[in-house]
């Protein structure tokens, strides 16, 4: 009976859990910052589209603004994951944190001053493309302190959790000092917030990656996008982006044509609860099914709910769908950053986490860019048919291609030298 009990508890102990996870040596040091510094990525697109839309007084507009800033982030975030896995998380993240500080005061001056159109576009760029890329980040500093380890999958969940808090806090922030004190107000928060937090989490020098030529393997002239399930994975994620973009549209046009804007955080907040709730579920699950299975299940279940957004009528059914859309895109989220552990060698995973959250902004920015359009020109709700079809064509990509999914025998990686590493168990 007692070697019964004492089995059952170091069952208990070994399973991978929150718990366990949080116990990891070191692993608070860089939570918190990191957790501060990533609070107003949330706010960016919202703030701008907000601002934008009362000092033009067009969604199109505001969307292609918007739009712009998403481009310049996913078009530059993976040469500054590729940056910190050669230099240092530090030396990309300091001199980044002061540009799109300087670049977000510059794009809510000219908004505020009437500036033309090509203006906003002008100074959108430089705010998109030095947004600090700290999730990513914080995700290689996981799989640095977990190598081996079954809680790969659980950190993967963490991250998507915090990610999607961030998600509910941001756009009820963002909306609150945008419609009650001042259009302006979300974006200068956004880039106070983004200084302080940024530069907080650059301080933690000693659970960043270490900075160095392995003298068995070259990886620092090899991209992550070499890596053919990568390429599969971004166009999940682009999928996954349009849902967060037309979202992000099309709410603040249903709330303003209801008369309640101050609705548009709350039922985007209520979007981004779905996904933290499931996201904590995913974590504490021993999965038994494989990472590229629970990919296509988890993706089919949200291009079916996303395709459903436009036949809503009301804040109620509205709130329910995207609830329901939220919750299904944690799991999509998960097991694509628990792949990436798998799939590309450590010395690229900045750089491949990277392209990842690219691919999200990307499909975010072209989403908001077309919403915009189909609100402004078509029946409100008509931004709804963006998620539908975004995600219905990422889920063709991923059946037709899930085989890339699985990683190489002998832990291949896109690394190329006389060594190898071990698979990284992800399950």
């Amino acid at each position: 009976m007692a070697s019964t009990v004492t089995t059952s508890k170091d069952s208990a102990a070994s399973r991978p859990g929150y718990g366990r996870l949080l116990r990891t040596r070191g692993a608070w040091t860089f939570l918190l910052p990191g957790f501060a510094a990533r609070q107003p990525f949330a706010m960016l697109t919202l703030s701008i589209v907000l601002l934008v839309r009362h000092t033009t007084g067009s969604y199109g507009a505001a969307g292609a603004v918007a739009a712009a800033t998403g481009v310049s982030m996913a078009l530059f975030a993976p040469y500054s994951g590729r940056l910190a896995d050669r230099h240092g998380q530090r030396a990309v993240l300091v001199p980044g944190v002061l540009v799109h500080t300087a670049a977000g005061l510059a794009l809510t001056a000219l908004a505020l001053t009437d500036a033309p159109l090509w203006a906003l576009f002008a100074a959108a760029v430089p705010t998109g493309a030095s947004v600090p890329q700290v999730g990513p980040m914080v995700r290689a500093r996981w799989g640095v302190r977990l190598k081996g380890s079954p809680l790969l999958t659980t950190a993967a969940a963490f991250e998507s959790v915090t990610d999607e808090f961030t998600f509910v806090v941001g756009p009820l922030l963002a909306t609150a000092l945008c419609t009650t004190v001042d259009p302006a107000a979300g974006l200068l928060t956004e880039a106070a917030l983004t200084l302080v937090g940024g530069l907080l989490f650059a301080a933690q020098k000693g659970t960043q990656p270490a900075v160095g030529r392995d003298r068995h393997t070259r990886v620092e002239h090899v991209s992550a996008l070499r890596v053919p399930g990568v390429r599969v994975l971004i166009v999940t994620f682009l999928g996954i982006g349009s849902v967060f973009g037309g979202m992000q549209v099309s709410l603040a046009a249903f709330t303003q044509s209801i008369g309640e804007p101050g609705l548009n955080g709350v039922l985007y907040g209520v979007f981004a609860a779905g996904n933290m709730i499931s996201g904590i579920v995913c974590g504490a699950i021993a999965w038994k099914t494989s990472p590229q299975r629970r990919l296509v299940i988890g993706y089919a279940a949200l291009a079916l709910t996303a395709s459903a957004l436009w036949t809503a009528h009301s804040a109620l059914l509205l709130a329910a769908l995207g609830l329901l859309v939220g919750m299904c895109i944690a799991p999509a989220l998960i097991t694509g950053y628990t792949l990436v552990e798998s799939l590309v060698a450590p010395g690229a995973r900045t750089e491949a986490f990277t392209w990842l959250t690219g691919a999200v902004a990307l499909g975010q920015a072209a989403a908001v860019t077309v919403a915009g359009q189909l609100e402004d020109r078509l029946w409100g709700g008509a931004g709804f048919l963006v998620p539908m079809a975004g995600t219905v064509l990422a889920l063709v990509t991923l059946l037709a291609s899930r085989s890339r999914l699985a990683a190489h025998p002998r832990g291949r990686t896109v690394a190329r030298g006389v060594g190898h590493r071990d698979p990284v168990a992800v399950d």
